[in-house]
Order: C-alpha cells, then structure tokens, then sequence
C-alpha cells in the first residue's frame, strides 16, 4: 500500500476535528508530506480525544485518600520490617557481588529550565570539579564494580531530543571508564501535545506535530521494543537500581536499600523522604486496600495535601524521589501490560505555529501533554515496600535556574559539600562549614571508606576535590 492521500487524512481526522493539522498540506514536499503522513498514523487520535477530556487519566485520588494508610517499610530508625540492617546489608551485597544488579538511569530532560540547551545530564555539577551529572553517575556505577569486582551494566534512557547528544557526549568521553558494551542507550516514544482550550493538536512546524516524551512510565516498553529488557535477562540480572539523571546524591546500587528490598522479595522497593511540608513537589506513596500506589502532587488538591493523622503527622508523609529497585522479572511481567498505564495531564508551554502559519511561543501553559509514570506499576506488585532515607544524603534535585527559590546549581552543590563535608570530619579530618568539597566515588564511597584514605587531623579549609 502506498502513503495515504490528502483525502484519506482528512477523512481519518475530520471525526476528531483535527483536520486543521493539514492546513499547509500544500507547501509541503513530497518527502515532506510522506513523513507527516507516516507521523500522523501513528497518532491513536480516538485515545488522544479521550485523554483530553479526562478520560483514563489518573486516579480517583478523593476515595483514595480516604482510605489511604502509611505504607509498609522501614523508617529510618530501622524499624518496620523483621529484616534488620546488617542483615539487608549482606544481602545486598552478596547480590552485588553475584552480578544480579544492573542500573536503570532515566536520562530523557532537556536543560531548559535551567537555562541549559544540552541534555540535562551534561550540566557540570561538581561543586568543585565541575564535573557533570553523567560523570558523577557513571563513577558510582565503575567504583560499585570495583569494590564488588563485577561488571554492573547501566540501561540509560534518552527520548528524542536527547538521544544524539547524549551518545555523542558519552562517546567522547569514553563511557567515564565503564565498557561502552555495559552502556546500552535506548530511546523512550513520544505523544502530542493538544491546546488546553480546544483538545486541538498543536505544530511544531507545516509537516511536523508538536510531540513530547511520553514519561518516564514510557520506560517499559521501551526497553521491551529496543531489546535492553532482554539484554538484562540474558545477563542473567535479577534486579534493577532505577533512579533520574538529576539526582547526584542518588545512592546507587546501596546494598542496604537492595539488601531490604531483595530479602523480603520485594517486587518493586521505593526510595522515600519524610516530606518537608505538605505541598512539597514528590510523589505520595500510600497503602490502599494492601496495594501502594503513588498520588503524582500535581493530582492532590491542598485540602488533601494538608491532612493529618490523629498524631499530628501528615498523612501523606512518604515523599518518592524516583529511586526505586526493580525485580527484573516483574519488569518483564509488566512489559506486557504497559499499555494499560494511565496517563497524566500537565499543563505546559508548548510553542506551535497558528492558523497563518506564524511562530507562538506562549509566555503561560497552554497546552496539555500526556505522560506515563513509572510508578503507577506499583499496585501490580505481588509485594512492594518502601525505605525512608535521609533527604540530606539521598534527595538534590537539579531542577531550576541559578537564582530560583529552591532545587538550584547552587542549591545542590552546597548539599553535595555539606555531606562530603560530613564524611571528612566522621573519618577525622578537620572541614571548616560552607567550603566547596566533592569527593569522588573513585576515591571514596562513603566515609568509612574515606577514613583510610586521608591523614588523621587533616585540615579542610579552603576547596577541594578528593579526585
């Protein structure tokens, strides 16, 4: 069969009154017109019409509050599960060293909020070295390796936008040290963007919709469709570490978070914080039913947020800072039920062309994107728990522009400091507050580790990088 004509489009769009995405047809190429007509059959035009009018998007998130609960893990006083933390701790461990852990790095973000035109895992965040989030990601993974002496493969990925300059960069700097046959990069699928007001698709350019990732929940089938998921089987993995390009203090492969999550078998285990005030930008875990589920904050009305429990505590306090671990098995299962995901509505900028064929660039949201998350595979579990860590080592998200309220370059490199700061005086050393430090995870994982490494009484006073 041959492309669709001109006729056929319109008749296969008037239905969902989108016929208007055709009205520069003519000033297009043959080639032009051939891609926008393969772009635009892969459109499920009657979903995107449901999608913009509410339907099958999201959670009853009321009913679920209202029956919501705490859910099951460990707090970080270590109580909670009868597992105890030595015995989490060797059991991570044993599973590092046995090879059963790969690394999920979800890497698909442009800079733009920060003010950065390059993917956002090219930011040089290093408070001292400058190095950037890629750089300070992959040292963790080759120094977990080391101590473990194994190879830990990292599945990283990258959506459209990303995807040649992420490889590119890569590239060029030689993986950081890992085989470039333990990175394998893999491209997650795109959805359109419809104006907020009409539900009408929007473009980019004459022949070309305005697309957006469609979420980090997009994950699963991308890793089915490009072959990563079964190049994990076949390296005979049994557990991923799944974290987000913007999280530098991400505690990679933690043997005591694997260790918790592997001994109670664990299909899907989540990393969360203690919320610092109701209405802080997380997820929400809560128990419903004996399920856990995750109530995005952008679906919570404050009324909601603001609750508590007959203590005084929030009722939603559990905060997910997408760090998760993953049995891969359960991953596969999932894979063939990817498409029962809901989809999420945020309302955003999305520059497009108007009826004269002239460039918008709105200054407010006005359109709808439609994006999968990766926790909503959460209430598929068999059994799933969550671990509380403490946000001062685990939780900096880069996210805004230099000067913004919070979740800045500055903002993070003064937390990395802090800790590495922290490590040096519990190994011995004398660290003055407020000075720039970064240890590598070359040189040092943790301040146990660190203690061998640095002269008793050693004097920290101006910055410094322990490369």
């Amino acid at each position: 069969m041959g492309e669709p004509t001109y006729e056929e489009l319109l008749q296969r769009l008037a239905p969902y009154g989108q016929e208007h995405v055709l009205g520069f047809w003519d000033r297009l190429s043959g080639p032009e017109q051939a891609d926008f007509a393969d772009q635009l059959a892969q459109i499920d035009l009657a979903l995107l019409d449901r999608l913009w009018r509410g339907e099958g998007t999201g959670l009853e998130v009321q009913a679920m509050v209202e029956r919501a609960e705490s859910p099951p893990g460990v707090r970080r006083d270590g109580s909670g599960l009868p597992v105890g933390p030595e015995q989490a701790r060797q059991h991570g461990e044993q599973l590092l060293r046995q090879g059963r852990v790969g690394v999920i790095l979800v890497a698909g973000g442009m800079g733009s909020r920060l003010g950065f035109d390059q993917p956002k895992g090219m930011y040089p965040i290093g408070p001292v070295s400058r190095k950037s989030l890629f750089q300070i990601h992959f040292e963790k993974v080759l120094a977990i390796g080391r101590r473990y002496g194994v190879r830990v493969p990292v599945y990283l990925m990258t959506s459209p936008a990303t995807d040649q300059p992420t490889r590119q960069f890569l590239e060029a700097h030689r993986f950081f040290g890992l085989p470039a046959e333990d990175v394998v990069l893999f491209c997650q699928g795109l959805m359109p963007a419809v104006d907020a007001q009409t539900g009408k698709l929007l473009l980019e350019s004459p022949g070309r919709l305005a697309l957006s990732p469609d979420g980090h929940g997009g994950l699963i089938r991308a890793m089915a469709r490009s072959g990563a998921l079964q190049d994990a089987q076949r390296r005979g993995l049994e557990h991923f570490f799944y974290f987000q390009v913007d999280n530098p203090l991400a505690p990679v492969c933690d043997p005591l978070f694997l260790g918790w999550h592997g001994a109670v078998r664990s299909d899907m285990t989540t990393l969360v914080i203690a919320k610092r005030h109701p209405l802080e930008r997380v997820g929400n875990v809560v128990s419903v039913d004996g399920r856990l589920y995750v109530i995005e904050y952008s679906d919570l009305p404050e009324e909601l947020a603001q609750r508590r429990s007959p203590d005084g505590s929030l009722l939603l306090w559990a905060g997910s800072i997408a760090v998760h671990a993953i049995r891969v098995d359960f991953l596969a299962r999932m894979a063939d039920q990817a498409d029962q995901l809901p989809f999420h509505r945020a309302r955003k900028k999305v520059p497009y062309l108007d009826a004269s064929g002239r460039p918008v660039h709105p200054d407010r949201p006005n359109a709808i994107k439609f994006e999968r998350f990766l926790f909503d595979i959460l209430p598929y579990a068999e059994r799933a728990i969550v671990i509380e860590g403490d946000p001062k080592e685990c939780f900096a998200p880069l996210k805004n522009a230099p000067g913004a309220a919070e979740d800045t370059p500055e903002s993070v490199q003064a937390q990395m400091s802090a800790l590495y700061t922290k490590w040096l005086r519990l190994a011995g050393a004398e660290a003055s507050d407020g000075v720039p430090v970064e240890i590598s995870p070359l040189f040092a994982m943790d301040a146990q580790e660190l203690r061998g490494k640095i002269p008793p009484g050693a004097r920290i006073s101006q910055p410094t990088y322990f490369p």
